[in-house]
């Protein structure tokens, strides 16, 4: 797929609402002939006189062909979402009468909107940085109050404002050294060196907040993988089942019940879990079904970012736990060890287990400290990453380009440490000045673009 810049004189179309019956469908004309298609559509009124930001009533007709009663939203250039002329369709959800109207559009001068191609029009028409703009589509696939936050602070300026900051930062010093160069046969300093160093190094400062931002701005967006792991008939199912507080799973006596993986989602504080329940571990079965549910269980737990080690406690022996902890800890796994079916314990556990750490006690089948559990694996999640109201990183592009841009910092400040010439240091924050446009799009390419917006739904 290709947006070629000669397309932008196209008027464009598209639903804007999900597919499928509803009580009223979306459609978004965009474009230099917006006014004029649905105008020659909707004989009641001549929407090219009417002002901007209203709406208006009347049915959509095409020759003697009475489509739908409408409202018709008006927007009118620049204050619009793409800053184009913009008319908003509301007809009757009817995925027939959506589908008509966007072919008489389109048998009317409109052509189908690409994905993504009304944000980048707003992109191109400078209603939105390119950071802002992909949070529109981050904002659209949130999935929490958290990753919706995130979103809307980018989307707001938040993003836009400490780039801002910086780039005044790096363009101030960039000023001084340039200007030095300007007047290097008469030896004339212009900048105080000390002084540059502290800006720099507090411009790095700054970046370095950012980047260490990303670790928690990736488990926001992306959420954690949390696989249940365990023997046969350990309860891992019943597990399941507590923690999401509904019957997701089938559970009962016989081992190897659970044959294949089973995942769903736990909203915790703000955090999806992806919890994963997977086939019993056991090292014999003659049953090849069980043994591929098994080996599915094994690659679960490699690529989970936190596993659930569950176990029943009238089973197990400390030795036999610790054989597991220490393969856990060879291999670097994250995870929280969970002692089940306490109710049908007499003995006193937390003693018998006391050299294990982290630990938790549980009885799945009555829901005894499964609160607890939850607490346990969002502090294990986020233990030591950056929780704040202020910009987070989530994207991986924009955390690329900080982690470059504070490469390039940590230049200037070796070579202002160094006493290097000004056009060694001048370059290196020419490279800083690229790699923050490459952010909000200062410094970007069609294919980029192209690359960046064909990941949005087609109605944005």
């Amino acid at each position: 797929m290709k947006f070629l810049f000669d397309s932008w004189s196209d008027t464009i179309v598209a639903q804007i609402t999900p597919n499928g019956i509803g009580a009223v469908g979306i459609i978004r004309i965009s474009g230099i002939s917006t006014f004029k298609i649905v105008n020659d559509l909707f004989p009641s009124k001549n929407l090219e006189k009417l002002p901007s930001h209203t709406l208006h009533v009347g049915y959509l007709k095409y020759d003697s062909e009475l489509i739908d009663q409408v409202v018709l939203s008006l927007f009118k250039s620049p204050n619009s979402y793409t800053g184009e002329d913009v008319i908003e369709i509301s007809c009757h959800g009817s995925p027939f009468i959506l589908e008509r109207v966007i072919t008489v559009l389109i048998e009317n001068g409109c052509r189908m909107a690409k994905p993504g191609e009304f944000t980048q029009r707003a992109f191109l028409n400078n209603k939105f940085n390119l950071a802002e703009a992909e949070s529109v589509a981050d904002l659209i696939e949130s999935n929490t109050k958290a990753s919706a936050a995130a979103a809307l602070n980018v989307l707001r300026g938040g993003f836009k404002n400490e780039l801002a900051f910086l780039r005044e930062q790096l363009l101030t010093f960039s000023a001084l050294i340039e200007l030095e160069l300007d007047f290097a046969e008469e030896d004339v300093q212009f900048a105080d060196r000390t002084h540059l160093l502290d800006l720099v190094s507090k411009t790095l400062s700054r970046v370095s907040i950012l980047c260490d931002s990303f670790k928690y701005g990736n488990v926001v967006k992306k959420g954690i993988s949390v696989a249940i792991i365990g023997t046969p008939n350990a309860g891992k199912s019943t597990l399941l089942n507590s923690l999401l507080n509904e019957n997701r799973a089938i559970v009962s006596n016989i081992p190897g019940t659970t044959r294949d993986t089973i995942e769903e989602t736990l909203n915790i504080n703000g955090i999806l879990f992806r919890l994963v329940d997977t086939a019993g571990l056991r090292l014999h079965s003659h049953d090849v079904i069980e043994n591929l549910g098994i080996e599915r269980s094994l690659d679960q737990m490699k690529s989970a970012d936190i596993i659930l080690y569950l176990f029943d406690i009238n089973e197990y022996t400390s030795e036999r736990l610790k054989v597991i902890v220490d393969d856990f800890k060879l291999k670097s796994y994250k995870y929280i060890l969970v002692g089940n079916k306490t109710d049908l314990c007499a003995e006193d556990y937390h003693a018998h287990f006391k050299d294990f750490s982290p630990i938790s006690f549980i009885s799945a089948k009555t829901k005894v400290n499964i609160e607890n559990l939850k607490i346990d694996l969002y502090k294990l999640a986020l233990g030591g990453l950056v929780q704040t109201e202020s910009t987070i990183i989530t994207n991986v592009r924009h955390y690329e380009a900080l982690y470059k841009l504070s490469i390039n910092l940590n230049e200037v400040i070796g070579g202002l440490k160094d006493n290097l010439s000004g056009d060694l240091v001048s370059l290196h924050i020419r490279e800083c000045l690229h790699y923050l446009g490459l952010i909000t799009g200062e410094v970007s390419n069609e294919e980029q673009l192209d690359f960046i917006f064909s990941k949005f739904c087609i109605g944005k």
